[in-house]
């Protein structure tokens, strides 16, 4: 059984270089710089630790991949990114491939689910940084993160537990669950802040803005009938991934926060505060919050501003307006 890793930033990278230093067969899916640094000098992955240098197999494309019907695809780019990314996958490995979303928002396992029989998602906590060509970060402390796995839209199956355990071997707090979902709505309510706290300064101002959010969302979710975990439940679930500090490697942001300073054009606010605005128009509620930081946050991004750039004020007027 191989992994293919397809999105080998903080998270994809993350898991791929530990579930390969645990002996899994592991090829990664990369572009750019990145995937040049990693195919001519192996991933170089940073934590509390030390620093290793890790041989991982790279390509550039899925298409450059011979897929057996054991294979398992563990996708870990943006969500933006995962339609066209999917459509490759399918091109390259048929519809049969087992595909595990470790990702952010809720719209990934529903996309895979159009094109892909067996689909599982992944609540991910793993605070980890990717802003060099070639390098990851990985901040945790005991474990490199918390990685629970479940069958999309519910249960769970032997896939699931095996690749659980492979996580665990790998140093990874992972458990199956038969809810995964409605985990990942819970985590959904706390990524909300990652846009506003991209474009904003720390501050009152910012804070509540990210509190106004949830709050939209909760109201979403209610009228959509959808369950999500509360936030004691969320909370512990974090506190079992303490971050530590990595010489020379201070932590950075969100990945929406990271996606600002790597200039990469793009953010995911469109699949974390684009869900709530999607579900607020579906149901009749109003998200005037959630749908203002998005468009603010694509607007910057596609500008090339760098994080923290927009003052909270200025986001509070365009709620307003």
């Amino acid at each position: 059984m191989r992994y293919v890793v397809y999105g080998a930033g903080a998270i994809g990278g993350g898991i791929g270089a530990r579930l390969f230093a645990a002996g899994c067969d592991v090829t990664l899916i990369a572009r750019g710089a990145h995937l040049e640094r990693v195919r001519a000098a192996g991933l170089r992955e940073r934590t509390p630790a030390g620093e290793v240098m890790r041989p991982v197999p790279v390509v550039g494309h899925p298409r450059e991949l011979a897929f057996a019907d054991d294979d398992i695809v563990l996708l870990a780019m943006k969500a933006q990114d995962t339609a066209a990314a999917l459509v490759d996958l399918r091109a390259a490995a048929g519809d049969g491939v087992a595909v595990v979303c470790a990702q952010n928002g809720v719209d990934n396992e529903r996309m895979a689910a159009r094109l892909f029989a067996h689909v599982y998602g992944v609540l991910v906590y793993m605070p980890a940084t990717f802003l060099e060509p070639g390098v990851i970060v990985l901040h945790g402390a005991a474990a490199p993160g918390l990685l629970d796995i479940g069958r999309y839209p519910r249960g769970v199956d032997a896939l699931a537990d095996r690749v659980a355990a492979d996580l665990t071997t790998a140093g990874f707090v992972s458990r199956v669950s038969d809810d995964v979902m409605r985990l990942k709505y819970g985590k959904l309510l706390g990524n909300l802040g990652n846009a506003a706290r991209a474009l904003c300064a720390p501050g009152p101002e910012t804070d509540a803005l990210v509190r106004a959010m949830a709050v939209e969302a909760r109201a979403c979710f209610a009228a959509a009938a959808i369950a999500w975990a509360p936030d004691d439940e969320m909370a512990a679930i974090a506190a079992a991934v303490p971050s530590a500090d990595v010489p020379g490697a201070p932590r950075a942001g969100s990945s929406s926060w990271q996606s600002l300073a790597r200039g990469t054009g793009s953010i995911e606010s469109d699949f974390l505060n684009g869900e709530i605005a999607l579900l607020g128009r579906l149901h009749g509620v109003p998200t005037p919050v959630n749908a203002a930081v998005q468009r603010l946050a694509a607007e910057a991004a596609s500008a090339g501003a760098p994080p923290e750039s927009i003052p909270a004020a200025s986001v509070l007027a365009a709620v307003d307006g």
